[in-house]
């Protein structure tokens, strides 16, 4: 049974749980159903987007929602910040922090054979956009303005301490 809260902070509740849903969602569709394999830089927006999909989770379940909620979209707007960062490495705006290569001992089997035969997937080359826009660039988009909106919702909903209007 869900926590009753007042409307904009359910509504706070579900942006930080959907955002992330939808677009870790996409990046996995993306990977698995498209073949894109992730950089390096592409897996550490998906951390914080595990982190705010765990949080928002609790914040159905748990007292109190608010700080849930709001760690939640800190976490996505993290997400989104590293999305921006990985944009610019793509777009030549500054230069990335690492080599930028998959791991090669994720396939298991023999180290030397898997370092040998790894693909070497950059972070600097956008291997998908639409309307110019790489995938990391529509994660800073979507998630910083998501982030926004619920820190927005969460800041209008008032000092009701989460409890339902009736």
């Amino acid at each position: 049974m869900a926590v009753p809260v007042v409307a904009r902070l359910r509504a706070a509740r579900w942006l930080a749980f959907g955002i992330p849903v939808a677009l870790l969602g996409g990046a996995l569709a993306s990977q698995y159903v498209f073949g894109l394999v992730p950089c390096e830089m592409c897996w550490w927006q998906r951390y914080p987007h595990m982190a705010a999909i765990v949080l928002a989770g609790l914040s159905f379940l748990w007292r109190p929602v608010r700080p849930l909620v709001a760690v939640a979209a800190l976490a996505v707007l993290i997400s989104g910040l590293i999305g921006g960062f990985h944009a610019g490495v793509e777009y030549g705006w500054w230069e990335g922090l690492t080599a930028c290569t998959a791991s090669p001992l994720a396939a298991g089997g023999d180290p030397l054979d898997a370092i040998m035969n790894a693909p070497v997937i950059r972070c600097d080359v956008a291997p998908w956009d639409l309307f110019g826009v790489s995938l990391a660039g529509w994660n800073f988009l979507i998630s910083t303005a998501g982030a926004l909106a619920v820190f927005g919702l969460i800041a209008s909903s008032g000092n009701s301490g989460g409890k339902a209007k009736r």
